[in-house]
């Protein structure tokens, strides 16, 4: 299905000079999808220097043309979206409902920043220190090369959706995939390119985390990353220490709230398709349930049956439900929580054991109850397909219960009352709430920012912020008569009893 030719024009864009290469897994099956190139240290000092000196000559590309050929790109995308599916479901072993809304959401970052971005890193009038004697204008100038460091379950979106305002902004990027899923995004980086992106300003650079990873954080101007906490604390130090920026987006624990005037057949419905996208392989995907005991029997035995009935497929079409997991140590994490909570006196109400039949790394939707403290699952995110549910008395308890962790990434609030649920919503601490949805509206909704509270992360991705944070803030001021120094015959006793008579005339005046 992927062919050698497409494999090997792919990895002619990963900048790497020795010939060392990486395998990765065709997760449907377990055998070897490609040999990749790897990249060393050395390979990353150079492709960061390199992009830089094209990154001089892209900042002074007007914003337009920059955008123009990301309109480019979308078109593209738009073409090519089917072989790009089939590549990202061989190397995540995801469903192609999953693999399909994973791809759009470039698309939607595309089309918000191409309409916004103009406007945003245009020169703005601020307000001077004295109106009509002060001109201050405020420009946006990149930051220079962006290391961007992706995980393997979104590759596609979480590079792309970091990477188009990046290089919008007027950055170069040097971005570092996973090795397991770096087909599909060199997939993307080729059509940006057909799409007449310059030569080297974007660089893909592959190889182990604590090796190549560490070596963009060492040397580029921002970090942007994804994955877990423990890793974001590492970037975060080592970004410090340099004093470059980061934006770290990481784990979470997320809880979906199931109040007691909601909707049980639709607070189903969505919990179903949020818990279990991708796997449960989603940084957003609830692992908690909070289910007001006015509705929980009635939620959790509509919720176990539908469950239970999720069609689980190898295919490379729309029919199935839930696909696999992406590794084995995936499968190994899910597998020592799930029979961890059993020991320990859980109650699996369905689900509960691999999958071996259907390919090597596939595991059962899992719902559980009776899910106690010295759990592995109880406050560790599992990264899989398995939630728990548990019975809260009232709005309060939920919220205590939902906060009651050290990440805040995501939330959901089912009600029929959206006043009701937005009240809710406001006390959850979470840097995404989503009312009636599990993530999507949340993530999809491109003006605004989104990112983690707490352990969760630092900073956005999305609206202005999501574009901004690649750039630097230049305060230019023009004095327009001297203001700061008095003429030469003023006795500066004079002048400052003239600054203050100034300031409290334009503080009456209501300008200051």
């Amino acid at each position: 299905m992927i062919s050698d030719a497409l494999v090997a024009r792919l990895c002619d864009r990963v900048s790497a000079a020795s010939a060392d290469t990486a395998g990765t897994v065709d997760v449907y099956n377990g055998g070897t999808l490609a040999k990749v190139p790897r990249s060393s240290p050395r390979d990353v000092a150079d492709a960061v220097e390199a992009a830089r000196q094209v990154q001089r000559l892209w900042a002074g590309v007007a914003v337009a043309d920059r955008v123009a050929i990301f309109e480019r790109f979308h078109a593209l995308l738009l073409r090519h979206t089917d072989e790009l599916l089939d590549i990202l479901q061989a190397e995540t072993g995801k469903s192609r409902r999953d693999a399909f809304l994973e791809v759009s959401a470039p698309l939607v970052t595309v089309g918000y920043y191409a309409r916004k971005a103009p406007k945003l890193l245009a020169p703005r009038r601020r307000e001077g220190m004295v109106p009509g004697l002060v001109k201050t204008v405020e420009l946006r100038a990149p930051k220079g090369v962006v290391g961007i460091i992706t995980p393997w379950n979104y590759p596609f979106a979480l590079a792309f959706t970091d990477l188009i305002p990046a290089l919008i902004a007027g950055n170069a990027v040097v971005l570092k995939p996973d090795t397991q899923t770096a087909l599909c995004t060199l997939y993307g980086v080729d059509l940006l390119y057909q799409a007449g992106l310059p030569h080297g300003l974007l660089r893909v650079v592959i190889g182990d985390g604590p090796v190549v990873g560490s070596a963009i954080v060492d040397t580029a101007d921002y970090i942007g990353f994804t994955g877990s906490t423990r890793t974001g604390r590492e970037v975060a130090a080592r970004a410090g220490h340099r004093l470059v920026g980061c934006s770290l987006e990481l784990g979470g624990k997320n809880p979906l709230l199931v109040l007691s005037d909601a909707s049980v057949g639709k607070a189903v419905a969505g919990a179903v398709q949020t818990c279990f996208s991708n796997s449960g392989q989603l940084c957003m995907s609830p692992e908690r349930l909070f289910v007001h005991t006015a509705v929980y029997d009635d939620f959790t035995q509509r919720f176990v049956n539908e469950v239970a009935k999720m069609n689980l497929a190898a295919t490379f079409d729309y029919s199935a439900d839930m696909g696999s997991l992406t590794s084995q140590r995936q499968l190994e994490t899910v597998t020592r929580h799930v029979e961890d909570a059993r020991a320990k006196g859980a109650t699996v109400l369905t689900g509960g054991k691999p999958r071996p039949e259907l390919g090597p790394f596939f595991y059962e939707p899992t719902v559980l109850t009776d899910v106690t403290p010295e759990m592995l699952c109880y406050d560790n995110e599992t990264f899989g397909p398995v939630v728990a549910v548990y019975r809260v008395v009232d709005d309060a308890e939920a919220i205590e219960r939902a906060n009651a962790t050290s990440y805040g990434l995501n939330a959901s609030v089912y009600s029929k009352s959206v006043p009701h649920a937005e009240q809710v919503a406001a006390r959850l601490k979470a840097g995404t709430v989503n009312i009636n949805d599990g993530h999507v509206v949340g993530f999809g909704s491109a003006d605004a920012p989104m990112g983690g509270m707490k352990d969760s992360g630092v900073g956005r991705r999305n609206g202005i912020e999501g574009l901004l944070k690649y750039t630097e803030a230049q305060n230019v001021s023009v004095q327009r008569v001297p203001l700061s120094t008095p003429p030469r015959w003023l006795p500066f006793g004079w002048y400052a009893k003239g600054m203050q008579a100034l300031l409290r005339t334009v503080r009456k005046a209501g300008i200051r």
